[in-house]
């Protein structure tokens, strides 16, 4: 299966850190080797690298360790194909348009007989399940709201389709519209919020540890969503299957 990484902060964050120790699984620690992606939202706007070697040793990959993009949600992927060959158009994560806003998605898993009909301005470019079920979800939200809905509509929206998705397969899956961060689990998905008072991590994948106390100050909050846990220090929480999770400012947001 692949692997997801996902961040979001209450304020513009390098996930450089994280990162480091997420793209070892491409490769180095694990054998996630078909490609690799990631996207920053800054504002409106979006900066998306993907890349289908693999990640431990992508150029691309070394230029987003080494450059320290700073953004409130971020979210990346190294992919295990099961379904598409491995080619650049099949790399998460996916970004289309809604609403006047990017929208970027990754999937973790492999779903069966799920191809439902597109009829709307939502079409794959790859060939993979995962795009597929992106443009549905697109297509479906446009369908079930007029206009830009608030996030807690947007997550009443989301665990519907979410329910529809799930008993094809393993859905675990990252999405984010720059304003919030949504997290579906259906086997493995684990999460960390990070605030003051702000300690030290060490990476699991990487021989790699950092001080957060001295790069963050007393109003940062940060949450960090990994299929695994990237650190070996740090009390992360697994959701449970069939879990939908909303991140807003660093924060989960509690049912």
């Amino acid at each position: 299966m692949c692997q997801l990484l996902g961040m979001n902060a209450n304020t513009p964050t390098d996930v450089t850190f994280s990162f480091t120790g997420f793209a070892e699984r491409g490769g180095h620690t694990a054998d996630h080797v078909d490609g690799w992606g990631i996207a920053f939202f800054e504002g409106k706007g979006l900066r998306h690298f993907v890349d289908h070697e693999r990640a431990a040793d992508s150029p691309v990959a070394e230029l987003i360790r080494r450059y320290p993009v700073k953004s409130r949600n971020v979210i990346a992927h190294i992919r295990k194909a099961t379904q598409g060959v491995v080619s650049l158009e099949n790399c998460h994560p996916f970004v289309r348009e809604l609403w006047g806003r990017y929208w970027v998605f990754a999937h973790n898993g492999d779903l069966k007989d799920f191809r439902p009909r597109l009829h709307a301005q939502f079409h794959p470019v790859g060939s993979t399940d995962s795009e597929h079920v992106f443009c549905w979800i697109m297509q479906e939200l446009a369908k079930s709201h007029a206009g830009v809905p608030s996030v807690a509509e947007l997550t009443l929206t989301l665990r519907e389709l979410a329910a529809q998705v799930a008993p094809h397969g393993t859905f675990n899956c990252l999405l984010s519209n720059g304003e919030a961060l949504w997290a579906h689990a259906s086997t493995h998905l684990h999460y960390i919020e990070r605030r003051y008072p702000f300690a030290t991590a060490q990476l699991s994948d990487d021989d790699l540890s950092l001080d957060f106390a001295t790069c963050t100050t007393p109003n940062d909050q940060v949450a960090i969503v990994a299929t695994a846990p990237l650190t070996r220090n740090e009390q992360w929480t697994a959701l449970p299957p069939g879990a939908l999770r909303v991140f807003v400012d660093g924060r989960c947001l509690r049912e």
